[in-house]
């Protein structure tokens, strides 16, 4: 059994207002450049940092499922730059670029070149991940997800060197998010904390941390979904419950739910949290014949007092149903993607390196099954 999460984390309210002090005394980063998005800068959060880093040079080109072809551009301008530190800052799309950005700045080449584990010749340079979404996991994950344009199939980039050096989880980030993105990231941190502990590489360490999270994020959602400003102990508890959710999958595994959302996010450039949040229940409906037994031990956490665990698990499931009609969430039908395209989004599923993991053995026919069912 092992369990590796090297990054130093800073976590609680107030955090970010150490940023300066992590780059200049434990980092001793000198010439720091900054990752993010065209939201982050329109919500003004980016204002509130740079007189911490003054002189920073920004790159705000990060586009929801990060593009193959920007993450090679901006990397051709970072190595003029000569950077000694990577900032992520905004939701996992920044975080995930910024890790493959620190890895093309030491490597030569394209960022496809580097598809798989541990491709890259020389150690990634240092990274440090600032998340403003309570969903993504990606500050304390060794995954870089970047969506490759030729082949619209999202590559997983993989390596213990891309652990970010540090990650600042401060919850005061997320108080000004939307209730939509609240809803979908924090499902999205839901679903992480599930698969993570039904998946087959689950041990006994990625079980605790996914218990406990699927305890803080059921609830800490619908408060800060409600009033996410005045409601500070539920968006500590939402952000800890994503954290340690990253700790679980990041050593464990996701499941068939992944394995759908990247590849309809990488064929439609739907957001991975609604994908997640839509398809969470109906994979949880095919695996509980596999998995009813420690599913249940999620429900009765959940305040499901069943005693059966096949039904105390199926009221789960429900629960999980009901919670994302309360939310808002979209259904599938309501994505616009056609039964035409069902075909190649199950080959794509199929062909996900996470497949193997899901507790109950999946085939095409299996993800048009499950496709299916969700569009009825």
């Amino acid at each position: 059994m092992q369990f590796h999460m090297p990054s130093r984390l800073y976590f609680g309210s107030g955090e970010i207002k150490n940023l300066k002090s992590i780059i200049k005394d434990y980092l001793k980063a000198k010439n720091p450049v900054l990752v993010t998005d065209a939201g982050i800068v329109r919500s003004g959060l980016l204002e509130k940092l740079i007189p911490q880093v003054p002189g920073i040079t920004v790159f705000d080109r990060i586009e929801a499922n990060p593009k193959s072809d920007t993450i090679n551009e901006i990397a051709e301008e970072m190595r003029v730059l000569a950077p000694d530190l990577i900032i992520g800052l905004g939701g996992g799309s920044p975080l995930d670029a910024g890790k493959a950005l620190a890895l093309l700045c030491t490597n030569k080449g394209n960022i496809e070149a580097y598809e798989g584990r541990e491709k890259y010749g020389q150690d990634p340079l240092p990274f440090l991940a600032i998340p403003t979404t309570c969903g993504t996991g990606s500050e304390v994950t060794w995954v870089s997800v970047i969506t490759d344009v030729n082949r619209k199939f999202k590559m997983s980039i993989k390596g213990p060197k891309m652990y970010p050096a540090v990650s600042i989880v401060d919850p005061d980030l997320i108080q000004t998010l939307p209730p939509s993105i609240i809803a979908s990231t924090g499902l999205d941190a839901l679903t992480h904390a599930v698969e993570a502990y039904l998946s087959k590489p689950a041990t006994l360490i990625t079980d605790n941390h996914a218990i406990k999270a699927v305890e803080l994020i059921l609830g800490s959602l619908e408060g800060a979904y409600t009033d996410i400003k005045n409601n500070q102990k539920d968006r500590e508890n939402l952000m800890f419950g994503s954290t340690i959710a990253g700790f679980a999958f990041g050593n464990s595994d996701v499941t068939a739910v992944h394995c759908i959302s990247e590849s309809i996010g990488a064929l439609y450039d739907i957001p991975h949290g609604i994908a997640n949040s839509v398809f969470l229940p109906h994979v949880l409906t095919y695996n509980l014949p596999d998995c009813y037994h420690k599913m249940a031990t999620l429900a009765r956490l959940s305040g499901i007092t069943d005693p059966h665990d096949m039904t105390a698990s199926q009221s789960f499931i429900q629960m999980i149903r009901d919670l994302s009609k309360r939310l808002h969430i979209p259904q599938f039908k309501d994505l616009n993607i056609g039964k035409d395209q069902f075909e190649k989004i199950a080959d794509m599923s199929f062909m996900n390196n996470s497949n193997p993991s899901n507790p109950r053995v999946l085939q095409k026919k299996d993800y048009l099954w499950m496709l299916e069912n969700a569009l009825n």
